[in-house]
């Protein structure tokens, strides 16, 4: 039997891009990325060979009838435009999120895919992490009472990274997950410029009108935390459960993911439920920036 494989480039090679060409080379035996055969990389910095990886030019890349595959690990503000020419191209997407900058461009993004029947997939590796998994086990049966996420981070440059709700993204996605659908119902944003500062705090409310509230704070020398606070009928969590560490890699997890869904090995109800709840952040993200973004009301 022939093994079908697919070919792949990275584009970008940030952290997140060097992480990907090391696991394309690197794929654990018998595992779905054994299907998944890096042909080079795409960077507009210069830099001929990285592992014995050669760069191509982003041309070649959409022409290249070798390449059916496009990892996407550029800044966030160019994710749109970069995904719309891999799929104009006929090409299936793993892109980093969040994978647009606003909800409106994710859907048409999305529907195009659709059309042109190729796997866009969004990477969100914070579902992945051992310390999520542990959570999401004490969590699941409990009553919500109320809740908080407080993540507070380096500060990032807003016009490559976008709004701290699209940036931030991930701390969204987890409390989707945690506790369904959410409404936002406040939402707003300190910013001292000449501190560098940022602190977004969101109002939301559970399908059962339960309280939740997210911060996502950043600043000079601020260390990269999260802090947690749920109360349930049956009590409070306030700390991490402690969790193992995984022997599988966080993108190659994900890469193993995306290369399921190449081979038609992931449920139909799975991925409508994965792209529910991606859509639902999105949309939910840029109704944070509107809130957060429109002038003070003024009561006369």
């Amino acid at each position: 039997q022939i093994r079908k494989m697919f070919g792949t480039v990275v584009v970008g090679v940030g952290i997140a891009g060097l992480a990907r060409i090391r696991d394309l080379m690197n794929p654990i035996p018998s595992s779905p990325s054994e299907h998944l055969k890096l042909f080079g990389f795409v960077s507009r910095r210069s830099f001929g060979n990285i592992n014995d990886v050669k760069q191509i030019s982003l041309e070649d890349a959409l022409r290249s009838k070798d390449i059916h595959a496009a990892f996407i690990s550029t800044e966030n503000r160019s994710h749109e435009e970069t995904i719309r020419m891999f799929l104009e191209a006929g090409k299936h997407v793993l892109v980093e999120y969040p994978m647009a900058l606003s909800a409106k461009a994710a859907h048409e993004l999305w529907e195009m895919a659709e059309q042109k029947d190729k796997v866009l997939h969004v990477e969100h590796i914070e579902l992945l992490t051992e310390e999520y998994k542990q959570l999401k086990k004490e969590v699941i049966g409990k009553d919500l009472v109320k809740g908080t996420l407080h993540f507070t981070g380096h500060v990032l440059d807003e016009n490559k990274s976008g709004f701290p709700a699209f940036s931030g993204i991930a701390r969204l996605t987890w409390l989707i997950d945690l506790f369904g659908d959410l409404t936002v119902t406040s939402a707003t944003r300190e910013k001292q410029k000449d501190k560098n500062y940022s602190r977004m705090t969101v109002h939301f409310q559970t399908a059962n009108k339960k309280p939740l509230t997210w911060i996502e704070e950043r600043g000079p020398g601020m260390r990269r935390e999260k802090k947690i606070n749920f109360c349930f009928t049956s009590g409070c969590l306030e700390n991490f459960p402690e969790a193992p560490r995984s022997s599988v890699g966080l993108f190659m997890q994900d890469q193993n993911l995306f290369a399921k869904k190449l081979l038609g090995q992931v449920c139909k109800e799975e991925l409508a439920a994965e792209k529910w709840r991606i859509l639902r952040c999105l949309d939910l993200a840029e109704v944070i920036q509107q809130y957060c973004e429109e002038p003070e009301k003024i009561y006369s």
